[in-house]
């Protein structure tokens, strides 16, 4: 099997998949830590891995008969990527993660990918059976690709290699075939260093290589579908879809090296989204920018209360407009969320139209919101 293992990873390579190795599928030594994760509700509102949770037992229930995994890195991040500040370049500017800034969602881009990789093999071995995943079966990829060799587990919970940092995605392929197996990344090299744990606005990390969904802004942007605690809307900062931050600031990205993928190019109206055009977005507009790129994941209701809470924390004046309309739109989510952004960006200054928005209010979350925000004080007079 090792040649064709060789093989198997040399056309791995040419499909631009820079990082492969290859691990005997087995029990994950960090089970158990996934069982105390789940149990301390870290995993906030993804109950699809909770009600999943047997079948990370071992890959075989991702593929019956399993006995290896070829894993596989696919570096996202080109020379054109915009590299994200910590905060706005500029008033009106919302931050996208790096990840996202493409024209396709990578999953797309994957999946492809993995189809050509799956045929090869199986045109070589017809008897074989083989799947190839990315980031939705229930499989600890991450620890499997230490296994493999391509890198090892960081303080942010994030797979880091010395050449590619951890700006890459993970996939597998698994296989009944006994492929030959990689030796283990072993050691990390993370050493003394915190700076990701130090960096997080909302404190996401309790503890080094643990993170706690209910705080980290990747999630909460992304995967949280209900209000933000004003707390955690006041630490969003600028970010409209993922984070960045705990990798922006590890030292292991400061020389990453670029994809050469054409589909990670950044779009220039993700790298550099507009936020006023956002907030005008209908439904039909919002699918004609976004439908085939990752921001779809969170509809337009969610990337839209980003947005709009964005725009509260950086006091835009200029969006007053667009929240005053967006108190009459038929997403809960999206009153809620004005009324607290046009409360931060004009305390007091609005009391006649969220008088009216209040009046006229069903839901419970957003009559909430709309207390709240009328009983800002007015804002002094400079």
């Amino acid at each position: 099997m090792k040649i064709l293992t060789e093989k198997l990873k040399q056309k791995a390579h040419e499909l631009g998949f820079q990082l492969t190795g290859v691990a005997l599928a087995a029990q994950p030594a960090r089970l158990q830590k996934l069982h105390e994760w789940l149990d301390a509700g870290m995993a906030a509102n993804m109950l699809y891995i909770d009600q999943r949770r047997a079948a990370y037992q071992h890959p075989t229930h991702v593929l019956d008969g399993c006995k290896s995994l070829l894993m596989l890195g696919l570096p996202y991040l080109t020379s054109q990527t915009q590299k994200p500040p910590l905060v706005a370049e500029k008033p009106g500017q919302g931050l996208i993660a790096r990840y996202a800034q493409g024209d396709l969602d990578y999953h797309d881009t994957i999946h492809g990918k993995l189809k050509e990789l799956k045929a090869w093999l199986q045109a070589a071995e017809p008897e074989a059976t083989i799947r190839g995943v990315v980031d939705t079966a229930p499989l600890l990829e991450r620890e499997f690709a230490e296994l493999a060799g391509l890198g090892w587990v960081g303080k942010n919970t994030l797979l880091l290699n010395p050449r590619w940092g951890s700006y890459f995605f993970l996939a597998a392929l698994l296989t009944n075939l006994e492929l030959t197996a990689d030796a283990s990344f072993g050691n990390g090299h993370c050493g003394t260093c915190t700076a990701c744990l130090t960096h997080c606005p909302t404190g996401a990390f309790p503890a080094p290589y643990v993170l706690d969904a209910n705080r980290c802004l990747s999630y909460l942007t992304i995967e949280h579908r209900e209000p933000l605690a004003d707390d955690l809307a006041e630490q969003l900062g600028d970010w409209v879809f993922g984070c960045d931050i705990c990798q922006e600031v590890c030292p292991w990205n400061r020389k990453a090296h670029h994809s050469e993928e054409p589909t990670f190019a950044p779009h220039t109206e993700l790298a550099e989204l507009e936020l006023l055009q956002l907030l005008a977005m209908d439904g039909q507009a919002f699918r004609e920018h976004f439908r085939q790129t990752p921001l779809w994941r969170t509809r337009r209701r969610g990337l839209l209360r980003n947005a709009i809470l964005v725009a509260g924390n950086q006091r835009l004046v200029d969006a007053q407009a667009a929240l005053l309309k967006l108190l009459q739109d038929e997403e809960p989510l999206l009153r809620g969320a004005a009324a607290w952004s046009l409360a931060r960006i004009a305390p007091g200054q609005w009391c006649d139209a969220l008088q009216v928005a209040l009046a006229n209010e069903a839901d419970d979350d957003v009559r909430e919101s709309l207390k709240k925000a009328l009983a800002q004080p007015t804002a002094p007079v400079s």
